[in-house]
């Protein structure tokens, strides 16, 4: 999330100070470009590993301050969720093997989180999206306790005025409106650096966007979000609708969201990107710290521009340009944001290789990218790759290609030619390599969880579906086998799971509603066609009102069935909560002698358990 201290950008006159530091900012690059100071060599590699903690359940836990002063390093920084936290690598110089240098730094730095959760009664999960996040867990008693993020959250809503609504549909869909950013937390990345030399930056980022969907497509392991199937990699929906600060009504008026792919390829300079990114995006933030970076530079320092910085904090481009200074040097790199944490972390340093393999082995054929490939393919490449992971057909080169065959047999490699070219060690490039190679010829992880969700479905809810499937990957995300390894596994496997239950492990979603005006003879058939002998009943506000049983039919007859339901159902209802222990469910049914128990939040029906639920 970067710079934590921060206020959000309201007075005129703040208003008026950032924009000439932004604009000097621009200034003071263009020089440093211009005079080569920018470094060129030796290229560095880093990455930044997000993470999420979770209770002995496997539920989002809300004690990442907790576990980050239990850690006490400062590799590791919060993010915005309770729930999350995030490591950042040092820079390693991109040579022999330093991506499995990489892989050991980010080993003992979770290893570290493991201790560090563990004192707290907490586990760490590597993946995309946490399988057993809900509702619950994206409102602001989430948000973590830190400055930033608040007025993040409160910039972002007031650009926008109005709630964030989210639609993504894929096998099932989501439709929400929801009121703040919490929904980012959602999203979980391995965001993987590599430094680029200033003199064919340009040309290197549109490669790198060229790239972006056959690479997305072969990391995909984020299918489902609130016990839904969506897309392959559904955080690329998610994180663009739940950072937007278009309003429904202009969202025809300004044509890129603050989360997106890109609007054109890129020409000019690197400074021409960041200009675009000031003219399309109004400043949300500032600081404190800015520095006048023209007075640094005539002073013979190196500015660290630090209201471009924040500005491009809130900039969230998929493929993302950054400037840094290391060791007194400036540096320019591209961020890859788009490619999921987990579900182990060698097949996290393999996706990593596989794009940085492909930026560096950039050939002859595709320089000048612009001018050989269709922006709009491009970026069509990418959401379809998000959507249908290994499934999808791209455009590429003008044909149509499958995934597969792009992958084995063009990218693949063209990325060993360019590991090789940097001196990557033989080892390196071989074991990361072949999990790209494995997984294109079997599954990726997002495979992988939809075959499993809906084998468990057969047997167990939904809920409990997603606790088995986050307690497997909790206990192989360390082993040697990767997600290309995984089966269709045994749920009654040693999983270690707390076996405390809720309601929500055992209640019905899957239920017949009807609504207090319908006809009371239709719903009789209804019910009698379903085999159905509990009926939840709503009203035009979609609130239960009432529950209509196979009791108050049989005590009816056959009589009056011209009336309605509310003539006949019952309303003074026993009800019970989703968090409510399972036990708490089954006394209250025995202790008032019936058999259904509606479940809500307030008055809104989320489910129903009933005696054959136990």
């Amino acid at each position: 999330m970067g710079q934590l201290d921060v206020k959000q950008l309201k007075k005129p006159k703040d208003k008026a100070l950032y924009i000439r530091h932004l604009i000097r900012d621009l200034e003071a690059l263009d020089i440093m470009l211009k005079q080569d100071l920018i470094e060129k060599e030796p290229i560095r590699i880093g990455g930044e590993q997000e993470f999420c903690i979770t209770n002995n359940q496997f539920f989002p836990n809300n004690n990442n301050i907790e576990v980050l002063e239990a850690i006490n390093d400062d590799h590791f920084t919060t993010e915005i969720g309770k729930y999350n936290l995030e490591i950042n690598s040092d820079p390693l110089l991109l040579k022999e093997n330093c991506f499995s240098l990489l892989q050991q730094q980010l080993e003992d730095l979770l290893t570290k989180a493991k201790k560090g959760a563990k004192a707290s009664n907490s586990k760490v999960v590597l993946t995309g999206i946490l399988p057993t996040l809900r509702l619950k867990h994206i409102g602001e008693n989430y948000m973590t306790d830190r400055p930033r993020y608040h007025v993040l959250n409160n910039s972002l809503k007031s650009s926008r005025r109005e709630h964030f609504n989210i639609h993504i549909k894929g096998v099932d869909e989501l439709n929400l409106i929801h009121d703040c950013v919490m929904l980012e937390a959602c999203n979980t990345s391995f965001q993987t650096h590599l430094q680029i030399n200033p003199d064919e930056f340009v040309d290197k980022y549109n490669w790198a966007q060229a790239i972006a969907g056959p690479v997305l497509s072969i990391c995909t392991n984020s299918p489902i979000l609130f016990g839904r199937e969506l897309w392959a990699e559904t955080r690329i929906a998610l994180f663009t609708q739940s950072i937007d600060t278009r309003r429904n009504s202009f969202i025809h008026h300004e044509k890129e969201s603050r989360v997106s792919f890109g609007a054109d390829w890129e020409r000019g300079t690197v400074t021409d990107i960041f200009r675009d990114h000031i003219s399309r995006f109004r400043s949300l933030l500032t600081s404190d710290e800015h520095d006048d970076s023209l007075e640094k530079l005539e002073q013979g320092d190196i500015p660290k521009l630090r209201a471009l910085q924040l500005h491009n904090g809130t900039v969230y481009k998929w493929n993302r340009v950054c400037y840094g200074v290391g060791g007194g040097k400036p540096h320019l790199r591209i961020e890859c944001r788009y490619i999921p944490a987990g579900p182990t972390l060698t097949d996290e340093i393999a996706n990593m290789v596989f794009w940085v393999g492909l930026m560096l082995g950039h050939s002859e054929a595709y320089n000048k990218i612009h001018e050989k490939m269709d922006f709009k393919d491009v970026k069509n490449n990418f959401f379809k790759a998000a959507r249908n992971g290994m499934e999808t057909q791209f455009k590429w080169n003008n044909k149509l290609i499958s995934s597969h065959d792009l992958i084995l047999n063009e990218l693949l490699p063209m990325a060993i030619k360019g590991l090789e070219k940097a001196n990557i060690s033989s080892n390196d490039i071989s074991k990361y390599l072949s999990v790209i190679e494995a997984r294109a010829k079997s599954h990726t992880g997002a495979q992988w969880m939809v075959d499993n969700y809906r084998n468990l479905q057969k047997t167990k809810t939904n809920f409990e579906a997603l606790q088995n499937i986050t307690a497997y990957m909790y206990k192989h995300q360390f082993d040697e086998k990767t997600v290309d390894q995984w089966a269709i596994f045994n749920p009654d496997d040693n999983l270690k799971i707390d076996t405390s239950r809720i309601v929500k492990h055992n209640m019905n979603t899957k239920m017949l509603l009807v609504d207090q005006n319908d006809s009371l003879e239709l719903v009789s058939s209804i019910m009698q066609w379903k085999n159905i002998h509990h009926i939840p009943v709503i009203n035009k506000k979609k609130e239960l009102t009432g529950l209509l049983t196979w009791t108050d039919l049989i005590k009816l007859g056959d009589k009056d069935l011209d009336l309605r339901v509310k003539d006949v159902m019952t309303t003074d209802l026993i009800t019970i909560t989703q968090e409510a222990p399972l036990n708490k469910a089954k006394d209250l049914m025995q202790k008032h002698k019936i058999n259904c128990l509606p479940v809500v939040r307030k008055k809104e029906l989320l489910g129903i358990i009933t005696s054959s639920d136990f």
